[in-house]
């Protein structure tokens, strides 16, 4: 160990990416710190050093958290080596780095043990680093500033100090607010700065939300997901502007965001338009999550001013009227859709027969659509069978917590085995296999459903299907009652 730092300046750089690997998935935090300290390369990236199939597990486990505070803790100790020594940390370093592309490293809770780096710890140990590195920086420069002057009092130029890039998705809710909001003010003009890829809050008011939108440098911002803040249709009208700086913003997810058009407030109708007009300043917006807001009758106005159409739409607990439907199997999104969500909508005959032909318009492009919690049951399923067997580049299904029995499961799979990139179907626990009668409505909750099954029935169905799957040639397709994995799928995944 005492010698491991000269050792490691003698490695070849070529062998730097595998020793990185190496100590990463084997847990050596010192010599992730070793290395990073002497990265002989400007960029280094964890999607491109760890391998992609370990990735969602292996970013689960306790001592990836401690692997990844080594990277940070490195780079904060190779800006204040070059802080204290600049001249020499600059010319005579072997390390090269000036960017730490940490990015897609935190999908969501469901990709991490309970022990490993959630976003939320990721981005609180980033904004530590800055602030940390910023305070050292200013002492430096005072410190320096004394040791330049001259016989004639006048101060030499102060050297230039190595910076590094992070980027990073960044996660903040009311508890961590403060520590990115002066992280990111101090990172501008700081040596290591916060470069933000997605951004996700949660909990936070107008002002606060407009404050950080406001800190964060545009270039790069490809998405801004804002739930549980409880912004309301005001709320939304106020924070909305200060997203068309962020020119490359794909994806705008507002969902829990307390609006309802049902409400007879005054404004309303105001409010709405110019959510829509602030929504149709955003040109290059692909993907739209408004999940659980009520817009019963208002998706035309809503949507009516986005000028390029979207990839992605999330509907799910809309109360939406079949007018709503109907309008988006008319508009321009419907023939390039790639992902639908229209959960929790009661698919009676009101709403059947429009969904039906929404279905037909975006058959050709559809890749993930979910359907869950919409009281379908199998007669019901039966008429969207048809429409549903056209889309032939589908490849995910969500259709857990509808009211399906064990045939009307099989009439899906045999009807749907035709689809050759159909590989992951979230289906409901058959109606026939419950004990007792399941919660309904039904909750969000798949353990509500999971009590109410007797699971010896239910194990003999799966196993049924598992078998049908195989004697159709379709042993490669996942069907499952599980929600985990179906809530990893995400649009840039697509």
């Amino acid at each position: 160990r005492p010698g491991a730092r000269r050792a490691i300046d003698l490695l070849p750089a070529e062998l730097y990416p595998v020793l990185f690997q190496a100590a990463f998935l084997d847990g050596r935090t010192l010599a992730l710190r070793d290395l990073v300290g002497s990265w002989p390369f400007p960029v280094l990236s964890f999607r491109r050093l760890l391998p992609h199939r370990n990735r969602r597990s292996l970013f689960g486990e306790k001592s990836s958290k401690l692997c990844i505070q080594a990277v940070i803790l490195a780079v904060v100790a190779y800006l204040r080596r070059a802080l204290e020594e600049p001249c020499r940390g600059t010319s005579e370093s072997r390390c090269r780095l000036r960017v730490l592309d940490m990015t897609g490293l935190q999908d969501g809770d469901a990709d991490r043990g309970p022990e490993g780096m959630s976003l939320w710890s990721g981005t609180v140990a980033l904004a530590k680093a800055c602030i940390e590195v910023s305070k050292h920086q200013n002492e430096c420069l005072k410190r320096g500033s004394k040791r330049r002057k001259g016989p004639s009092g006048v101060s030499a130029a102060a050297p230039r100090p190595v910076g590094v890039e992070v980027r990073a998705d960044l996660f903040v809710n009311g508890t961590s607010f403060g520590v990115l909001r002066d992280a990111l003010q101090i990172a501008a003009a700081g040596p290591l700065r916060l470069k933000c890829r997605d951004f996700h809050a949660e909990e936070l008011s107008a002002a606060g939300t407009v404050s950080l939108l406001e800190s964060l440098e545009p270039a790069g911002v490809r998405r801004v997901d804002l739930r549980f803040n409880n912004l309301g249709l005001a709320g939304l009208c106020a924070v909305l502007p200060h997203l068309t700086r962020f020119t490359d913003l794909l994806s705008l997810k507002l969902p829990y965001s307390n609006v309802d058009v049902r409400r007879l407030a005054a404004g309303t109708d105001a409010g709405i338009r110019r959510l829509a007009a602030q929504l149709g300043k955003l040109p290059r917006l692909k993907e739209l999550n408004l999940g659980s807001s009520r817009l019963s009758g208002k998706l035309r106005q809503l949507l009516g001013d986005l000028e390029t159409p979207l990839e992605s739409l999330e509907l799910a607990f809309c109360y939406l009227l079949p007018g709503d439907v109907t309008f988006l199997s008319q508009s321009l999104h419907a023939p390039v859709l790639k992902k639908l969500d229209l959960s929790g909508h009661d698919f009676s005959e009101n709403l059947l027969q429009p969904f039906r032909h929404l279905l037909e318009e975006t058959a050709a492009s559809l890749l993930h659509l979910d359907l869950m919690e919409c009281r379908l049951t199998d007669a019901r399923l039966e008429v969207l069978l048809p429409a549903l067997c056209r889309c032939s580049r589908l490849r995910c299904l969500g259709l857990f917590g509808n009211p399906v029995s064990t045939p009307g499961l099989k009439t899906l799979l045999r009807k749907t085995a035709v689809l050759p990139d159909l590989r992951l179907v979230v289906y409901p626990y058959p109606v026939d296999c419950y004990s007792r009668e399941p919660p309904w409505p039904p909750s969000a909750s798949s353990r509500l459903f999971e009590d109410a099954v007797d699971e010896e029935r239910f194990a003999a169905v799966s196993a049924e299907l598992r078998r049908m799957l195989v004697s159709s040639g379709r042993a490669d397709a996942v069907w499952t009652t599980s929600l985990c994995r179906h809530g990893a799928l995400d649009y840039f995944a697509l």
